[in-house]
């Protein structure tokens, strides 16, 4: 059976970002597997609804993705809206697509408050990272789906084959 891979669609270069555009990640890897079919092209944000371009958003107060998820934290605009209600639906878009797909493996950007898996924003819209996972990151590991950055798609690859 050919293992799928949940990957962030600004990734692949769809302009789905905040600010419009795509972060294409130019990988041979990435390229076999989209050649294999193995794909699944995915960006919590749009499957909500979010426009793009949209306001950028960060998790308040350097909390964390699981922290949303529980319900002590907010992702707030930096206009001042709360749309956590948005990441949250995004949150689960995501796992319901790869639990369709049978995707246990993602590959996601990294920095974002859904997709970031290392580092996130503090929340103070300042450009200051802190080790973190986002809201869509967060809730795809607590449901056993393993996350990995573009940083590590040489260990994802020796994972999956």
């Amino acid at each position: 059976m050919t293992r799928k891979i949940l990957v962030s669609a600004c990734l692949l270069g769809m302009p789905v970002r905040y600010d419009g555009r795509g972060k294409p990640l130019a990988h041979s890897l990435l390229d076999r597997w989209r050649e294999e079919g193995r794909v699944v092209a995915f960006c919590p944000e749009v499957s909500a609804g979010m426009s793009v371009p949209r306001a950028p958003a960060e998790i308040e107060k350097g909390m964390t993705g699981e922290d949303v998820l529980a319900g002590r934290a907010r992702v707030v605009e930096l206009t001042g809206g709360d749309v956590t209600e948005g990441f949250l639906a995004a949150a689960e878009n995501a796992l319901a697509i790869a639990r369709k797909e049978g995707c246990r493996h993602a590959l996601l950007i990294d920095g974002s408050p859904s997709c970031g898996s290392i580092a996130i924003y503090d929340g103070s819209f300042g450009g200051v990272k802190h080790a973190a996972h986002g809201v869509t990151a967060a809730l795809l590991r607590r449901n056993g789906i393993s996350v990995y950055t573009p940083a590590d798609i040489e260990a994802l690859a020796a994972v999956i084959g």
